[in-house]
Order: structure tokens, then C-alpha cells, then sequence
């Protein structure tokens, strides 16, 4: 009886939400490598060293030139990366501007415009299904109930993909793909059973990382279950404010990152913050010798608090800071020792500008909901793994498309041969009648 209405449900769900995760698992395959995309975007983007020995410019001596060379834009962020060719990233508007380290020199501009305007696409499709305007809510909304009712369907699935009987003749045909089919329905069958087996934990976890990315009541949960109380919304880590775990710094050749994106956007940077460099904040947009004049006693002091953050963590790969509005506020340096999507590898600290902590915070400083809220939404994407949980992602994303598929094909006869069956009877009386 339970694996009866479990299977009812679970057919239901997959007609109500099947076109949606259809299009949700499509696109989460074509923004599986999207960081590494974005970063081949800016890869000629290179500094070039003087010498094997050469240092790069002061951040305040480089900042002043890049001030004085462009005075069209106004900075809002710097991103340094630990590599000797790598290029400082400064946030701007209407794009971001890759310098050399060593120079200051302007390094032109990232390619592949098609590229990055196929993810972009990509994006919108996978997290509101490309709908503008006022609709957006209602797609989004509609792509996290589908979300939602796929985590189910994959729930449920583990149960019934598996044989009723235990004996190795029924358990092969769930786990390897047979040779031969008899007919498109025992082919259809064998594929969904073998990729949902052999996929089902991933792709639970995939699934599950998307659920608080799309609504509030998830994200509260996740603190609850742990036994915390949820952040005010709109707080560092909490509902509404930017996610846990800091903003993802931004190093060389970055761009907006990840799919969550498939859910809330693969970038967790907000606008004007180092780790989405292509954007600046409402102060950003200013333009000219008012924009610069604002942001020019910004840059005071910036030397020494660098050389703090670099000496905070000496494994550093990226580090950057959003350049704060008023000259009380704090710096905040995001120093990074992964890839940007790796939360455990990142920490904070925040400096006054005579360079007093105030704070630093470490992964493991973090409570424990704002860990699994971090590492959950970057589970999403694989990217808590790094290249090989993007890999494992982009894989069961992939064998989600063949799931779905069948499993709309599977219903499809099921509901063919009911009507079949339903004619049947009103048939028959006129078939003895006529003999």
C-alpha cells in the first residue's frame, strides 16, 4: 500500500513539474564549467612582471594611477591574486578594469562576448525560466515549487527504483543498462531506474542545496534544525541579506559566477562588491572628476591593510575589499584560499583604516547554521567540491534530463493504455451485437 500512493505521487509530481525540472536540469548541465568559462573570458588578461624578482605596485601607489588614467570611472573594489601574472580586478561602472600589477597599464577588455551572453541566457532560463518584467516573481516562484516537489520525487524515488524482490536477477536490471529492449517502454524503464539508482544521493543534494536559495521559510529551517535562531532578514548570513559565509572574493578573470547559480545566481556578490567586479554600487555610478574626488581619501592606507590580510592567511590564492562610502566605516577583506565557491576556504577580516581588527572570522568561527546554510548553497553547484563536485553536478543534472524525460514518456503510455482500456467496454457490447 505505502509503495502504491509513494508511486502515485511520485508519477504526479513528475507530470505537475516535469517540463520545469526538464528545463531546470538542461540548463543546470550548460552551466556546469560557467566559472571556469567566465574565468577563460579574462585568461589573456595577464600582468606582466619586469623581472622574476619584481614586486607589484603599492595598492594606493596603483589605485592613484588608475585614478588619474581613468577619470570616467569611479572604483568601489580591488581584487589581488597571489599569482605573479595575475591582474588586479577593480570594481567599476559600467564594467570592471583589469590592470597590471606592475604598472598600472589598462589590459583591455574580456572576450568572448557570445560566451558570456549564452550563460547569461542560461541563467535566466534556469532560475526564472527567462520571464522579464512584472512575471519574474511568479516564474521564480514556480521554478522553486518545482524545485521543491522534484527533491520529492527524487526522495521518493530511491525507494522505488529499487526491486521489491532482493535477489541479484531483480537488482541488475535496476543497476546496469540492459543491451537489448523489447520495447520503447522497457528501455524507458531500464533508463530511469539505473540513472535514479546510480544518481540519487548527488542529485539529492543538488536539489536539496537550491531549496533555501529560493525560499525564506528553507533558509530559517536550516537554523532551526540545528537549533539557532534565524538571522533577521536582510542581516550578513541571514534571509534577505547577503548569504553566509562572506561574499566570494573575485580573482583573476572572475566573472558572475556559478548557477545557483540554477537558484539564486552562481555569484553570491552583490552589486559593487569585489567579488562581482562587473558591478558597482549606486555610489559606483558617478562618473568623472566627482566620482573620483568621493573614492580618493578611500585609498589611504589601503597598503598596510593588505599586507594585514595577506599575512592573516599566508596560503592566500585572492583577496579583496569593497571600497566603504564613508571614511568610518571598516574594510572588510575577503581572503580567499580556493577557487570562489569553496565557503570552507574562505575567511574575513575586517580592518579599521589605521588597520585595528575589529573582526576576523574563519569558516569555523561561523555557527553551525551558517555553515550548512553556505556549504548547502554551494552544494547546489558542485562547487563546495571544487572541479570534481562541479563535474558530479553537471553529471547528475545531466541524468536528471534522461529521468524526467522518461519518466514523462512512462506516463504517457500508463495514461494511453487507461483510455485504451476505458473504451474497451463500450466496445464490446456492439462487437457481440454485430456478430
Amino acid at each position: 500500500m505505502i509503495r502504491k500512493v509513494l508511486f502515485w505521487l511520485h508519477l504526479g509530481a513528475g507530470v505537475v513539474a516535469g517540463l520545469v525540472i526538464l528545463t531546470m536540469s538542461v540548463t543546470g548541465v550548460a552551466l556546469t564549467y560557467e566559472r571556469q568559462l567566465n574565468q577563460w573570458t579574462t585568461d589573456h588578461l595577464r600582468s606582466q612582471p619586469p623581472a622574476a624578482d619584481s614586486k607589484p605596485l603599492p595598492v594606493e601607489t596603483l589605485l592613484a594611477e588608475v585614478a588619474r588614467t581613468h577619470r570616467d570611472i569611479a572604483i568601489a573594489g580591488v581584487t589581488i591574486g597571489a599569482r605573479s601574472d595575475a591582474p588586479v580586478v577593480l570594481a567599476a561602472e559600467p564594467a570592471p578594469v583589469y590592470v597590471d600589477a606592475y604598472s598600472a597599464r589598462d589590459l583591455g577588455e574580456r572576450r568572448g562576448t557570445g560566451l558570456r551572453e549564452f550563460l547569461s541566457t542560461m541563467r535566466a532560463w534556469h532560475r526564472w525560466l527567462a520571464v522579464e518584467g512584472d512575471g519574474r516573481p511568479l516564474a521564480r516562484a514556480l521554478t522553486g515549487w518545482s524545485n521543491l516537489l522534484f527533491l520529492f520525487i527524487v526522495a521518493s524515488g530511491v525507494y522505488l527504483w529499487l526491486p521489491r524482490i532482493w535477489n541479484w536477477t531483480q537488482v541488475k536490471q535496476v543497476l546496469f543498462f540492459r543491451r537489448q529492449y523489447g520495447s520503447g517502454k522497457a528501455r524507458d524503464f531500464n533508463w530511469h531506474n539505473v540513472i535514479g539508482v546510480w544518481s540519487a544521493i548527488p542529485l539529492f543534494v543538488v536539489v536539496l542545496g537550491a531549496v533555501p536559495i529560493s525560499f525564506p521559510w528553507a533558509t530559517d529551517l536550516v537554523y532551526r534544525v540545528v537549533g539557532e535562531e534565524p538571522p533577521a532578514r536582510g542581516r550578513p548570513g541571514g534571509p534577505g541579506g547577503r548569504p553566509p559565509g562572506g561574499r566570494p572574493p573575485a580573482g583573476p578573470g572572475a566573472g558572475p559566477a556559478g548557477r545557483g547559480t540554477r537558484g539564486e545566481g552562481t555569484s553570491t556578490a552583490g552589486p559593487g562588491s569585489p567579488g562581482n567586479p562587473g558591478n558597482a554600487d549606486a555610489h559606483g555610478s558617478r562618473s568623472g572628476a566627482e566620482g573620483n574626488s568621493n573614492r580618493a581619501p578611500a585609498f589611504d592606507g589601503l597598503n598596510a591593510m593588505f599586507s594585514r590580510a595577506i599575512a592573516e592567511q599566508p596560503d592566500w590564492r585572492t583577496i579583496s575589499v569593497r571600497l566603504p562610502r564613508r571614511a568610518d566605516e571598516p574594510f572588510a577583506f575577503n581572503i580567499d584560499r580556493g577557487d570562489g565557491g569553496q565557503p570552507q576556504l574562505r575567511s574575513t577580516l575586517t580592518l579599521t583604516r589605521a588597520g585595528d581588527v575589529v573582526s576576523r572570522e574563519r569558516f569555523a568561527d561561523q555557527s553551525t547554521g551558517r555553515q550548512v546554510r553556505s556549504v548547502l548553497r554551494f552544494a547546489h553547484t558542485g562547487e563546495v567540491l571544487g572541479l570534481t563536485g562541479q563535474t558530479i553536478a553537471g553529471l547528475v543534472s545531466a541524468g536528471a534530463v534522461v529521468m524526467v524525460w522518461t519518466g514523462l514518456a512512462l506516463s504517457f503510455r500508463r495514461c494511453r493504455a487507461w483510455l485504451v482500456r476505458r473504451r474497451a467496454p463500450a466496445a464490446s457490447p456492439r462487437t457481440v451485437a454485430a456478430r
